[in-house]
């Protein structure tokens, strides 16, 4: 694992951001828009999904919001694994950064797992059946987890 890691590191893209003043800003810029798409979205709709709001109809937020954490994960996929493999050793070797992807897997499956079983989400009004409140708590717990080990890893 060490050998995979050090090899990140060694690559051409890895030292030119390591190296860059002006690169590796623009790449931690496009994870925090990343960040704050997801967040930003996924929030206001977990919320909806557990009760608040209930005069707003669920399938537009769920069709917008959905969306726009769709592609703020995508974005801060990508450049967050461009920041990974700038210091790929440190970072696998911080339980902060395990930590972190352990709750972002966890939001993650949350996500697709409600997404695959919830065939309509405008069939119901008011508030959500059960399991889709459970799965909000637990996508609402999960990504903001992600969020205050991702912005701890950067103070440690």
């Amino acid at each position: 694992m060490d050998g995979w890691l050090a090899a990140l590191e060694a690559l051409a893209l890895a030292r030119a951001l390591s190296s860059s003043s002006w690169l590796y800003p623009l790449v931690n810029a496009g994870h925090i828009l990343g960040i704050a798409l997801l967040v930003g979205a996924i929030v206001p709709l977990d919320l909806r999904l557990l009760g608040l709001w209930r005069r707003h109809a669920v399938l537009p937020l769920w069709a917008v919001l959905g969306s726009c954490a769709a592609w703020g994960l995508g974005l801060a996929v990508v450049c967050g694994g461009l920041l990974f493999i700038t210091r790929a050793s440190e970072y696998a070797a911080s339980p902060l950064f395990l930590g972190k992807m352990a709750v972002v897997a966890l939001g993650l499956v949350n996500a697709l797992s409600l997404r695959a079983r919830v065939d309509e989400p405008g069939a119901w009004t008011g508030t959500a059946p059960g399991h889709v409140r459970l799965a909000a708590a637990v996508s609402l717990i999960a990504w903001l987890a992600a969020l205050l080990l991702g912005r701890w890893i950067g103070y440690r």
